[in-house]
């Protein structure tokens, strides 16, 4: 067989001295943008996993906030909770000052009702005794 003397139109001879339908620098381009496409397609995905493993680290922080923010509303609520109680302890243990200064006031009163009916009993007695 020889080769014709005029090349085939379409048809083309490779290094290796194979037919091929598309041009060998067009073969070469296309197998170049095939090679960046694979490195591109490579890098896309190296991204992907480093924005997943971002995204997992940034939830991960969004739960901690989330909880140290829960403790601070529960902390801060249980301090509102405790100063009312003060309050409230304190109201009652006014209360009670005032009940028990009444009643001293009332002891106080009785013991002087009690002083001046000794001191009569006693002038009675005098008198009762002297006469």
């Amino acid at each position: 067989m020889s080769v014709p003397s005029q090349p085939l139109v379409g048809f083309y001879f490779d290094e290796l001295s194979k037919v091929r339908v598309i041009e060998p620098d067009a073969a070469a381009q296309t197998q170049e943008l095939k090679d960046e496409c694979k490195e591109f397609v490579d890098k896309i995905g190296e991204f992907q996993g480093l924005v997943g493993s971002f995204i997992e680290m940034v939830d991960g922080l969004a739960k901690q906030v989330e909880q140290e923010k829960m403790k601070a509303i529960g902390a801060r609520n249980l301090l509102k909770s405790i100063a009312k109680e003060r309050e409230a302890q304190k109201q009652q243990l006014q209360a009670l000052i005032a009940e028990k200064k009444m009643q001293l006031e009332r002891y106080r009163i009785q013991y002087e009702s009690l002083l001046q009916s000794e001191r009569e009993q006693n002038e009675f007695i005098e008198d009762f005794g002297i006469k």
